[in-house]
């Protein structure tokens, strides 16, 4: 017989752990399903609890494996929670991927895909990831752009699907001595996104600014088709370290403390009990209280790899839409006394909820439709050659506001474009000249380049033009406004003498 009001605990199979747990009030009829974290330091890792990390499976389900690529200062390979659990490795700043003199990497690795059943230290939130590693941290511990950059590119030509990015550079769009922007990065996350990773990013801390908090996003959480993760506190409230940004900052998760792997050479071994003890709490200061949107990022990258397990077809945009919609919204009443209901600068959508992510995949909920031209983000080589006809493509304010389609024009030919709105948000067109590199920026630097822009006729937005001289054109659509839904366009050209 079972008393009303105690706890129930059912042990059994499960297809890659020992144990099995729910938990119940007898006396109410709803049940909580959820398997254990059952490793020895499962009580500190209060950030998978408040992640509703594995709430929604009452047992570890047999998910397709996820290459989850970790962009850093490389990782302790022996560790004893991070062996078996690395695809490969690779540095792009000489000495070896398997060392790593920093601790930033394997501090983030281990929050990804620390062993969650061998009965040693802490379990990684992405049970079916296996990392792939991109050494590009100098042994000063500092960031190399470059190494970055080809980091990038290797973990997409290696299958990564998701690649975690716990770096970043300040971006000020009022002070181009101080922004960060980098072509080549950007470039790089395109190309990423063209191969089928989502890129996850740090939004940034205002330590590392000039002024704290912050208001604009690192780069390159603020690139297209990326993924920013701004931190909350274990209460619910942002600290004022994590960078606000009303544009780029798409999802928020604990940001401490945190509590992970260090390599076993950063152990301090003055620490009573700290001999051969390779866990954050017996590292170096900066690592002993892991703080920083560096350690919210790998959550959100570990989600991302559990929905793709769940659905290996979904496009990076889609696995970003998911995890944007299905936040948790943040609030006064959750803890964020600046937050208010609905998409915000210092959370965006909300706070990762794993459970909610693959219920709403499970419930077949319908998502966005893939678009077939993206990554077209600018005009140079990122725009999408099209020709007369039409082309059926999606826009997304906060992820993807603009499409941009090259076209080449023949002296005195006459370009005719006609863009079908959806009733989501308006969209609009612009004709820009040829040579021209860039859509985004500031008015006056654009303006030279800027051909016509679109007109309102019976609802849709028509642009006509004749070109004074040969070459290709570049058109960009673009969302206007801001909207929780993505916008359907069709976009049809005819291109007469």
């Amino acid at each position: 017989m079972l008393v009303p009001g105690r706890v129930l605990l059912v042990d059994g199979a499960r297809p890659h752990a020992p144990g099995a747990a729910y938990v119940t009030d007898i006396g109410h009829s709803v049940r909580s399903l959820a398997f254990a974290n059952t490793e020895p330091d499962a009580a500190r890792q209060w950030y998978l609890t408040r992640d509703q990390a594995w709430s929604y499976w009452t047992i570890p389900p047999d998910l397709a494996t996820v290459k989850v690529a970790v962009i850093d200062s490389g990782i302790d390979a022996g560790h004893p929670d991070l062996v078996g659990r690395i695809a490969q490795g690779r540095s792009f700043v000489g000495g070896s991927w398997r060392i790593d003199t920093c601790g930033h990497g394997t501090f983030v690795a281990g929050e990804i895909a620390a062993n969650p059943y061998n009965d040693v230290g802490i379990a990684g939130l992405a049970f079916n990831a296996k990392l792939l590693i991109a050494k590009v941290v100098e042994p000063d511990c500092d960031v190399s752009t470059t190494a970055e950059i080809r980091g990038i590119v290797w973990a997409a030509n290696h299958g990564a699907r998701v690649i975690n990015l716990s770096i970043g550079g300040v971006r000020d769009p009022l002070d181009p001595d101080l922004d960060s922007y980098s072509a080549p990065e950007e470039a790089a996350v395109e190309y990423a996104y063209s191969k089928g990773a989502l890129v996850v990013a740090a939004v940034g801390n205002g330590t590392q600014a000039p002024r704290t908090p912050w208001p604009y996003a690192d780069y390159p959480a603020a690139l297209p088709h990326v993924l920013g993760v701004s931190a909350v506190k274990e209460n619910g409230s942002v600290p004022t370290y994590s960078n606000r940004d009303a544009r780029y900052v798409d999802v928020a998760a604990p940001g401490g403390p945190i509590f992970s792997t260090i390599p076993e050479n950063l152990v301090d071994a003055s620490i009573p009990d700290c001999v051969s003890v390779p866990y954050s709490d017996c590292g170096p200061s900066d690592l002993r209280n892991g703080i920083g949107t560096s350690f919210a990022a790998p959550q959100v990258s570990a989600a991302a790899a559990l929905v793709l397990g769940a659905d290996p077809q979904l496009t990076p945009g889609q696995v970003e839409w998911v995890l944007e919609r299905t936040a948790s919204d943040a609030r006064p009443s959750t803890g964020c006394s600046g937050c208010s209901a609905g998409r915000d600068s210092l959370t965006g959508w909300g706070t990762l909820d794993v459970e909610s992510a693959i219920g709403f995949l499970a419930a077949q909920k319908v998502l966005p439709q893939p678009d077939a031209d993206e990554p077209n983000d600018n005009a140079g080589s990122s725009a999408h050659p099209l020709h007369a006809g039409s082309v059926e493509a999606t826009l997304d304010y906060w992820d993807d506001p603009i499409d941009v389609y090259s076209i080449r024009l023949r002296k005195g030919e006459k370009l005719y474009a006609r863009l079908g709105r959806s009733t989501v948000a308006p969209t609009s067109l612009v004709l820009w000249r040829p040579g021209t590199v860039n859509v985004t920026g500031g008015p006056k630097a654009l303006e030279a380049n800027r051909l016509v822009d679109s007109s309102d006729v019976s609802g849709q937005q028509r642009l006509a033009y004749r070109a004074p001289a040969g070459g290709t054109y570049y058109l960009e659509a673009k969302i206007d406004h801001p909207s929780r839904a993505v916008d359907a366009y069709s976009l049809s050209i005819v291109i007469s003498p």
